[in-house]
């Protein structure tokens, strides 16, 4: 099983990085489960943009599973 992300205070970002590991843990490609990350993201916040949906995404993938960090991300405070 993969690594418990429960230490993520935010629940949006502790959705979006459970669902990465989760998609990638089942074989999904990096940019399908990237994609499908994103719209995970604009649910839980509809006003956002695409482009800051991607960024924060992308910003919380790499800081908790690249990186594999515990501390607190940038990002919204949901």
């Amino acid at each position: 099983m993969g690594r418990d992300y429960s230490h993520i205070a935010r629940r949006c970002e502790r959705a979006v990085v459970t669902a990465y590991r989760e998609l990638r843990d089942l074989g999904q490609p990096d940019m399908v489960a990237f994609q499908a990350c994103t719209t995970l993201y604009r649910v839980h916040h509809p006003e956002s943009s695409v482009t800051e949906a991607r960024r924060l995404v992308a910003e919380w993938v790499d800081h908790h599973i690249v990186r594999g960090s515990s501390e607190p991300a940038p990002g919204c405070e949901c």
